[in-house]
C-alpha cells in the first residue's frame, strides 16, 4: 500500500485543516487536501491525505473507513493513480441559425426535386 489515501464522503464544509487535524491521530501527515471544483471553488466532497509512511496510511484506512466525520460516513482507502484522460476537447462548432447556402443544394438552399 502507498502512503497516500483517498477520503470520500466529506462534508461540503470540510477544509484541509479539518482533514489534517482528524487524520493526524494516525501519524505524521505531509499533505492534506480537500479537492475543490475549479469553477465554483466549492468542495467536491473528497480529498487526499499523504502520510510519511505506508504503515501510518494503512492505520488511517483501518481507523477511519466507515466512520462518521462532520455528520457524514467516510469512505477511506488507498489512493489510486489518476487514470489518463484525453485532452480537454473543445466542445464542437455549434450551428448557426437562419438561411445559409450549404453548397450541396445547387446554390439555392431549397428542396431539390428533379421533376
Amino acid at each position: 500500500m502507498g502512503n497516500k489515501i483517498f477520503v470520500g464522503g466529506l462534508n461540503w464544509d470540510a477544509t484541509d485543516d479539518d482533514l489534517r487535524e482528524a487524520f493526524g491521530v494516525s501519524g505524521t501527515i505531509t499533505e492534506a487536501v480537500v479537492v475543490q471544483d475549479r469553477d465554483t471553488g466549492r468542495s467536491r466532497g473528497f480529498g487526499f491525505v499523504t502520510y510519511s509512511s505506508d504503515e501510518e496510511a494503512n492505520a488511517a484506512v483501518e481507523k477511519f473507513d466507515g466512520q462518521d466525520f462532520m455528520g457524514r460516513k467516510l469512505t477511506v482507502n488507498e489512493a489510486r493513480q489518476r487514470e489518463e484522460r484525453g485532452g480537454g476537447g473543445g466542445g464542437g462548432g455549434g450551428g448557426g441559425g437562419g438561411y445559409r447556402d450549404r453548397g450541396d443544394r445547387g446554390g439555392r438552399g431549397g428542396r431539390r426535386d428533379n421533376w
